[in-house]
């Protein structure tokens, strides 16, 4: 399947808005599928990572760690929405930036410029699953969207999982589990993740 990563980007980039804007302002302390990090922390780390990403094309490093994400939002949810906005523009910028470039510079190494954007989308989209799926939200990762982030997860989560371990070991789900499932599953997470009852 031929995949356009900038058109990918963009959707990922929605999703993950989406799932922003629709967090509950008593809601950003929330556990998350991220076991050690609340609602307020993968946003942050969400965020920062699409900066992370672009840092070698901008010559800018984020303003925090992606990952030692503070457990704490600078204003409301209102403000995160913007702050969000803020780095999506930018990132994406920096990517139509190198659109043409035969390899562009990432901290995972030189990739085509469609493999990159692939990579950032795919970022994107499990940080709005786990966010929404925190939150109560009725957003789930879209089969199509899945199909489409199985290349890029297929190039990158076991190398990050076995070097940096930055990805949880690969949870077993059903073999007629749907797409979406099953990269998730890939990813570290349980498709069936849900809040604990209070």
């Amino acid at each position: 399947m031929s995949v356009d990563g900038f058109e990918l980007l963009t959707e990922a980039h929605d999703y993950l808005l989406a799932a922003v804007r629709g967090v509950p302002e008593d809601a950003w302390g929330a556990a998350t599928p991220c076991s050690e990090w609340t609602v307020r922390q993968v946003f942050q780390h969400a965020r920062l990572d699409q900066l992370a990403l672009v840092m070698q094309i901008t010559g800018d490093a984020p303003a925090g760690d992606p990952f030692a994400p503070a457990d704490a939002l600078d204003g409301d949810g209102r403000d995160a929405v913007a702050q969000l906005e803020t780095a999506l523009e930018g990132s994406m910028k920096a990517w139509e930036s190198v659109r043409e470039a035969g390899a562009v510079p990432t901290p995972m190494g030189p990739m085509p410029a469609q493999a990159a954007t692939a990579v950032a989308a795919l970022d994107a989209a499990l940080h709005a699953w786990d966010i929404a799926r925190a939150t109560g939200q009725d957003r789930p990762l879209g089969e199509s969207l899945a199909e489409r982030l199985e290349a890029p997860a297929a190039q990158i989560v076991e190398f990050v999982r076995t070097s940096f371990g930055k990805f949880g070991a690969v949870v077993d789900v059903p073999a007629d589990a749907d797409r979406a499932a099953k990269l998730l599953a890939f990813t570290g997470r349980d498709p069936l993740w849900a809040p604990r009852a209070v």
